[in-house]
């Protein structure tokens, strides 16, 4: 899986939380809750359930990375304990007592064979599973650029040749209904304006420069269609629609 930084966590968190498709919660069985949060990271995931889940709770944040693991934090009075961990090759026994399973971010950095294990994983607790803002592969900037189109489709095919990409969140579907379950989609998109400007920046830096390296042609069109980008960015004149997809998957019969 790729790696990311605890800056750049700390930078989407906002637009994570306030993209949330809020509806599945609603339809997650009351506490008290066991919840295992695969890729927890730092625990943002945990710092937007928490306070809309009742009864109590306690969290167990799983992660490769022992610095974001160390960085991690939940709202009282909730109780966390993190596992470093490779959420791909879950043993029978490291998600017993779950009462909910939950990951963000994270499917779409996912091979189709890692894809496989972790739900595989999770199905065989038998408890609900709550998977959030997977990458679902469309962006629309406003206003529009005749570039933006290439650079998506370059993009998509980038993030393709190692990971599922913007696959991932029909691949996830089709592995959970196999396992008998009845799966839920939302769209969950970023909807990026003036206020993010620092993560819009960012977001879109990367981007273009994973694009052109899917499509080597773009190199000699990215610079002056970076700096138009930027420049309505900063002048806060560009609006971007980011498009992810949040999936709850629940025995069937059980769904509120």
């Amino acid at each position: 899986m790729t790696r990311v930084g605890e800056c750049w966590l700390a930078l989407r968190e906002p637009a994570d939380a306030a993209a949330h498709a809020t509806d599945l919660v609603e339809r997650l069985p009351e506490g008290p809750h066991v919840i295992h949060d695969l890729g927890g990271g730092t625990g943002a995931m945990g710092r937007w359930l928490a306070p809309r889940l009742p009864g109590p709770q306690h969290w167990v944040l799983h992660d490769h990375d022992a610095d974001l693991l160390a960085a991690a934090h939940l709202p009282d009075p909730v109780t966390f304990e993190t596992r470093r961990s490779d959420v791909t090759r879950l043993a029978p026994g490291d998600l017993a007592g779950a009462t909910l399973i939950t990951a963000s971010a994270l499917l779409d950095m996912l091979t189709e064979q890692e894809l496989v294990r972790l739900v595989d994983s999770c199905a065989s607790v038998g408890c609900p599973v709550l998977l959030t803002l997977t990458v679902a592969g469309g962006v629309e900037l406003t206003p529009a650029d005749p570039l933006d189109r290439r650079v998506e489709t370059a993009f998509n095919d980038h993030q393709r040749r190692a990971t599922l990409g913007p696959d991932a969140v029909a691949a996830a579907v089709r592995e959970l209904e196999q396992h008998g379950m009845e799966v839920l989609t939302r769209p969950s998109p970023w909807q990026l304006g003036h206020e993010h400007a620092e993560l819009m920046t960012e977001w879109f830096t990367g981007w273009v420069r994973a694009a052109c390296e899917e499509d080597a042609g773009l190199a000699a069109e990215a610079q002056d269609y970076t700096r138009r980008r930027l420049e309505q960015a900063s002048a806060g004149q560009l609006a971007v629609t980011v498009d992810h997809a949040d999936v709850l998957a629940q025995k069937r019969g059980e769904s509120a």
